[in-house]
């Protein structure tokens, strides 16, 4: 196989036509997108101008699928240090300053050191040296107090947060539906 067909990822979207992911962006390579196809678990949106061959069929590779089977999405995100990023918008807690993510570090507002669990409720998202200028003190102590009360996310505001920072690429079949929802220009 040509390597074009490498940089042709399917958008995947739900059956309700929403991306599964924004961030990262819900995207499937051509033969996993082929291979569903085939099975009949999804509806061919767009395609991309790319054909590939088989033995005795040719096929042109889908950029946009959507699932024919609605994906609920879980009720609970999973705590993870990038969903902590995302909550809080890759912006420090402290000092309000955006990072990319290889800049940051998540903080407990109560140290550990003090009975801080690491929960959605405990952890912000800090840069390094917000980080080490509290350290394991508390809050009131350094008078380094949370921008935004620290909380358990929704999916829905994870996917919103997410929208934010599209992928480096995006192929043109792909923004309606990445931006479907947002209000248009009279």
């Amino acid at each position: 196989m040509s390597a074009s067909a490498e940089s042709c990822p399917a958008l995947v979207l739900n059956a309700d036509f929403r991306p599964l992911s924004y961030f990262p962006l819900s995207l499937w390579s051509w033969q996993d997108t082929l291979k569903a196809v085939f099975l009949d678990r999804v509806n061919v949106v767009s395609e991309y101008d790319r054909i590939v061959h088989s033995p005795s069929q040719e096929f042109r590779l889908p950029s946009v699928i959507a699932l024919k089977e609605y994906v609920s999405m879980g009720r609970r995100p999973a705590f993870t240090r990038f969903n902590v990023f995302l909550r809080d918008a890759f912006h420090c807690q402290y000092c309000g300053e955006h990072f990319p993510a290889d800049h940051l570090t998540f903080d407990h507002v109560i140290p550990r050191a003090r009975g801080g669990r690491t929960s959605w409720s405990n952890v912000v998202t800090a840069c390094s040296p917000c980080n080490l200028q509290k350290g394991h003190r508390l809050p009131r102590q350094c008078g380094m107090v949370p921008l935004r009360e620290p909380e358990q996310p929704s999916n829905f505001l994870l996917q919103e947060n997410g929208r934010a920072f599209p992928p480096n690429y995006l192929h043109e079949s792909w923004r309606d539906f990445l931006y479907w929802d947002t209000e248009l220009e009279p």
